[in-house]
């Protein structure tokens, strides 16, 4: 399995954005949590995500980038959860919501959790 995360991966597009914000479907693991929305395919990678750590939590810009850095860390060791079970494109925003500070560790296995969980709920949205 491809361990990579290229340019393609990244979610970049204002107007995606915007969608992910306005009709976009969560899915939460505390303290991360997923928002995702179908989007027509624009780049060769079946899936575009974005990282946000909020400064309401984290107050330094160096606090906030390492969370960053481990939530796209722990994305792409894990995305193979996601890309096994995803038949359409999906744009997906990654966040960590919470003033506690986790190890890597533990960020590593609720990122688990929480693809399994995606791709439950993926799978009963097709069965709907």
């Amino acid at each position: 399995m491809n361990q990579k995360y290229p340019k393609s991966e990244r979610l970049k597009s204002k107007n995606t954005i915007d969608l992910l914000f306005s009709k976009g479907k969560s899915v939460s693991k505390y303290p991360l949590r997923l928002v995702y929305v179908a989007v027509e395919k624009e780049s060769e990678s079946d899936i575009q995500v974005g990282v946000s750590v909020s400064k309401k939590y984290f107050k330094k810009a160096v606090d906030r980038n390492y969370y960053k850095r481990v939530l796209r860390e722990t994305y792409r060791l894990n995305k193979h959860i996601i890309l096994e079970s995803v038949t359409d494109s999906y744009a997906v925003m990654f966040f960590y919501q919470s003033a506690d500070r986790l190890t890597y560790a533990e960020i590593y296995e609720k990122t688990i959790q929480l693809f399994e969980k995606f791709r439950a709920q993926i799978k009963s949205e097709k069965e709907n």
